[in-house]
């Protein structure tokens, strides 16, 4: 009987997560890709919709329209490779106007990628990400420690 009730608590503690010995690290189930993400404000390019953003890292490259421009804030990411690791990536952008194709910003960096645990230091998964803000005059801007003009 002794032996059964054990098992049960055994058993009850592995289903739930805990263990009569110890409890491990919880881990929470976010999920999140490495890429390398660019925001903007999207009055500073025009009315809403008034361009066309486009990102590139490498040969990997995302596009969007600027937005509405009563909203603060639009993004873009481009998704990397699950491997990619800590690297220095190439990011192009380049904002062309959606009346006539006219480009402009333009501008390149090479993104150092941020390591990050979005689940905790020793949970999965782990991802590489850069984050810039899209300004209409400086181009890409670290978004690291930045906040909104």
């Amino acid at each position: 009987m002794r032996g059964r009730l054990l098992a049960v608590l055994l058993l009850a503690g592995a289903l739930s997560g805990c263990t009569l010995i110890g409890r491990g690290a919880a881990c929470t189930q976010a999920d999140m890709d490495s890429a390398v993400g660019v925001r903007w404000q999207p009055a500073d390019f025009g009315g809403t919709d008034a361009a066309v953003v486009r990102v590139c890292v490498g040969e990997r490259c995302a596009q969007r329209a600027s937005g509405r421009s009563e909203d603060p804030f639009a993004s873009l990411s481009v998704r990397l490779p699950d491997d990619v690791g800590d690297t220095t990536v190439p990011v192009r952008l380049t904002i062309t106007s959606a009346e006539d194709g006219r480009v402009v910003v333009t501008d390149r960096v090479l993104a150092r990628l941020t390591e990050q645990h979005p689940n905790g230091p020793s949970c999965p998964p782990t991802v590489w990400t850069a984050a810039y803000r899209a300004h209409p005059e400086q181009g890409l801007v670290s978004a690291v420690g930045t906040s909104p003009r």
